[in-house]
C-alpha cells in the first residue's frame, strides 16, 4: 500500500487534478491511499477571510468567499461537464462555502479571533479540495471514496499546531482506511486537517498535510509515502537562489530532516519522523513531470561530508549577557524555560561563560518574553539575520568541512557558527542581504560550480555588502 500526498499546486485547478488521477491510477494496484492539500493558495485566502471578519472587514471578507466559492465550482464544471453529477457537487461545495461566510459573520460580531476559529475557517481548503478530487477521480473510472480527516487524524487541543496522537489515529485508520482499501476503493481525504476526540476541528500547521501523509503511512504500515509537488525532489540548494543546484535522487531521514528545518520547502519538517520511526521510505516527485526521478528518502542512502545546503531568512537572534552567569548553577536551564514558557522555538544556540545567544524565526511572541528575560542580565536583539545550513552525514568526520566553510565565505561576516550535536549539520548566521551571495558561495565550494558571487566574496566585492 502507497500513500500519495498532493500538494496545493498539484491540484490547482482542473488540468492538475487531471494529472494526479493519472498518477494514482498508476498506483492503484498497489493499493492507493490518497492525501489532499487545498488548492493553491486558498489557505491563505481563508486566513485572510478570518482575520477581515474579525477586525470588522465583513464585506471583504465575504468578497473574498465569493471568489473562492467560484474558484471551486469552476473546477467542478471543467472537471465533469454538465450533468446532474456537477449539480450535486456544485451543490456541495456551495454548501461548504455557506459555511465559511457564516464563520466569518460570526467573527465580526465577536471582533475577535480565537486559534480554534481559525482552525475551524482554515480547515476548509482540505474540505473543499477533498470531494473536488474524489468527484473528478471517479468521473476518470478510479473508484475513490472520500474520508472525512477529522475523524482519523486525531490530535490534542492546541490550536493552530496541533499535536498527533499516532495510537488514536492507527486506531481509526484501521476502522476507515482500511475497510475502504480492501473494498477496491481509493480513500481520499484532506492533509493538514485533524480532530479532537471530541471531534473539533484542528490544523497540524503551515505544510501540515505532508504530515498528514506521514501518520497515515506508519498507521498503516504503508510500503512508501509519495509526496507530489511542482518541484523534481530535493535539490542541492533552492535554485531560487542557487541556479546551478542539482537533484539529490537519495539522501538520508536524518539528513532530510534538518533541510526541512532550516529552509527546505519541499517537505515539512515533522513528516520524517513517523516515517523514521517505521522504516517507511519516502519520495518526492514532480506532478508535472510523473517520469522524473525524484529523489528517495531513506535510512540506508550514501553517507556525504555535504550533501545540501539550506537557507532561512528573516531569522532574530536573542542574546542574553550577565557576568552573573560566571560559574553559576542552572542558569541556562532557566532561561530555556522562559523560552518553552512563552511556546518560542529555538534554532540555534551559541553560549559563553556569560552569555546566550539563541534564534528564533517566529518573533511574534518576543515582547512578554523579553520581559521575562530581563531579570537574568542585559537582553539584545538582532534582527534581519539568516541562518546557512550546511548538512551530511558526514560533516562530523573532521575540521576540514567547516575550514572550507569559512574559505568560502571569504569577507561575507559571520555572527554565529555552530557544529550540532549530531555533527549532521553546520549552521552558520549571516546577514539577511548577504544570504544568496554566502549560499551561492558555499554551493561553488562544495558541488564544484562557483558562480561570480562566490569569487566577489573573496575579494570583498559583493554588491549586497555595499547595500
Amino acid at each position: 500500500m502507497i500513500v500519495l500526498k498532493f500538494g496545493g499546486t498539484s491540484v490547482a485547478d482542473a488540468e492538475a487534478i487531471d494529472r494526479a488521477c493519472a498518477i494514482v491510477r498508476s498506483r492503484q494496484a498497489d493499493g492507493a491511499v490518497v492525501v489532499v492539500s487545498a488548492m493553491a493558495g486558498v489557505t491563505n485566502t481563508l486566513l485572510e477571510i478570518a482575520e477581515q471578519a474579525a477586525c470588522g472587514q465583513l464585506i471583504v471578507a465575504l468578497q473574498l468567499v465569493e471568489g473562492q466559492r467560484t474558484r471551486h465550482l469552476r473546477a467542478a464544471e471543467t472537471l465533469l461537464g454538465s450533468g446532474d453529477e456537477t449539480d450535486e457537487l456544485c451543490g456541495d461545495l456551495s454548501a461548504l462555502w455557506d459555511e465559511v461566510a457564516n464563520l466569518a459573520a460570526a467573527l465580526s460580531v465577536l471582533g475577535h479571533l480565537t486559534s480554534r476559529s481559525q482552525d475551524a475557517i482554515a480547515a476548509f481548503g482540505e474540505l473543499c479540495s477533498a470531494p473536488l478530487v474524489v468527484a473528478a477521480f471517479r468521473h476518470r473510472d478510479v473508484p475513490a471514496v472520500e474520508l472525512d480527516a477529522r475523524s482519523i487524524i486525531i490530535t490534542d487541543d492546541s490550536f493552530g499546531r496541533a499535536a498527533p496522537k499516532p495510537e488514536a489515529i492507527a486506531r481509526a485508520a484501521r476502522d476507515h482506511v482500511l475497510p475502504a482499501l480492501a473494498a477496491g476503493r481509493v480513500p481520499v481525504l484532506g492533509g493538514f486537517v485533524g480532530g479532537t476526540a471530541q471531534g473539533v476541528p484542528t490544523t497540524l500547521g503551515r505544510g501540515g498535510s505532508d504530515f498528514t501523509a506521514a501518520l497515515l503511512g506508519a498507521a498503516l504500515d504503508a510500503q512508501a509515502i509519495e509526496i507530489w509537488t511542482d518541484v523534481d525532489g530535493m535539490l542541492t540548494a533552492d535554485p531560487r537562489l542557487v541556479p546551478d543546484a542539482r537533484l539529490i535522487e537519495e539522501i538520508r531521514f536524518d539528513e532530510a530532516s534538518e533541510l526541512a528545518t532550516f529552509g527546505a520547502k519541499v517537505l515539512h519538517p515533522s513528516t520524517i519522523a513517523p516515517a523514521v520511526q517505521r522504516g517507511i521510505p519516502v519520495y518526492i516527485f514532480n506532478s508535472r513531470n510523473p517520469a522524473g526521478r525524484g529523489t528517495r528518502i531513506t535510512s540506508s542512502a550514501p553517507v556525504r561530508d555535504v550533501t545540501a545546503i539550506a537557507g532561512k531568512r528573516d531569522v532574530t537572534v536573542v542574546r542574553v549577557r550577565s557576568l552573573r552567569m560566571l560559574l553559576a548553577h542552572g542558569v541556562l536551564r532557566r532561561i530555556f524555560e522562559v523560552f518553552e514558557r512563552h511556546r518560542v522555538s529555538i534554532d540555534v544556540v551559541a553560549t559563553s561563560e556569560v552569555s546566550v545567544s539563541v534564534t528564533v524565526d517566529d518573533p511574534t511572541r518576543l515582547e512578554p518574553l523579553l520581559v521575562d528575560l530581563a531579570p537574568f542580565g542585559d537582553v539584545a536583539i538582532e534582527r534581519r539575520r539568516a541562518i546557512v545550513a550546511l548538512v551530511g552525514s558526514g560533516l562530523g568526520g573532521g575540521s576540514r568541512t567547516m575550514a572550507r566553510a569559512l574559505d568560502a565565505l571569504g569577507d561575507i561576516r559571520v555572527h554565529m557558527l555552530s557544529l550540532s550535536a549530531t555533527e549532521i549539520n553546520l549552521t552558520i548566521l549571516v546577514d539577511d542581504e548577504l544570504l544568496p551571495a554566502a549560499m551561492r558561495a558555499l554551493h561553488g565550494a562544495f558541488f564544484g560550480v562557483a558562480g561570480p558571487d562566490a569569487a566577489a566574496s573573496r575579494t570583498g566585492r559583493i554588491a549586497e555588502r555595499s547595500q
